[in-house]
Order: C-alpha cells, then structure tokens, then sequence
C-alpha cells in the first residue's frame, strides 16, 4: 500500500471502471507512449522515477479527470484523459514487468 493511494495498487487498477470507448482510445495512444517525453506531460512535472510512485500519481489523475467526466465539467479535457490512462497503463506495465 502507498501512502499516496488507500489500497494496494493492483487493486487500484483492477477496479477501474471506464467507458469502452475511452479505454480503446488510451490502448491505442499506449502504442506510441514513450515514458521520457509523456510521463513529463502528463504529469505537468518531473516524473518519479520509481514505477509505484507514477502509477499512485496517474491513479490519482485520472480519478479527479474521470469524476469531471462524469459531473459533465466543463473543464472536462477527453484528450487529456486519454493521455493519462496511456500513461497509467504503460506505468502498471513496468510495475509488473518488475
């Protein structure tokens, strides 16, 4: 468990729940991700260098970009959060490749 997140992070990621659409949008993005040019992006600051970390981080992200979603903020960004769950599953990846 990380002090950033309030359940260990593979429960974290097995319980997102997201429109089909958005998750086929993010799958596809994945295939171009390059972590030293989008984790920086995505996060608006240097990315940890540690895998947990970003992954606590991205988690973090997308659940406040997914409740402006579903709130119909908006300043809701679908882009956006694309690029963040590209990011958030490449980042969970290497947390398992690990």
């Amino acid at each position: 468990m990380t002090k950033e997140f309030p359940m260990p992070l593979p429960n974290a990621l097995t319980t997102l729940r997201r429109p089909r659409l958005l998750v086929r949008a993010a799958r596809f993005a994945l295939a171009d991700y390059d972590r030293g040019r989008d984790l920086r992006r995505v996060l608006r600051a240097d990315p940890p260098h540690a895998a947990p970390r970003a992954v606590a981080v991205l988690l973090e992200q997308e659940g406040r970009a997914d409740a402006a979603r579903r709130r119909g903020d908006g300043t809701y960004d679908a882009a956006r959060h694309v690029a963040t769950l590209a990011a958030l599953m490449a980042e969970a990846r290497r947390l398992a490749a690990a």
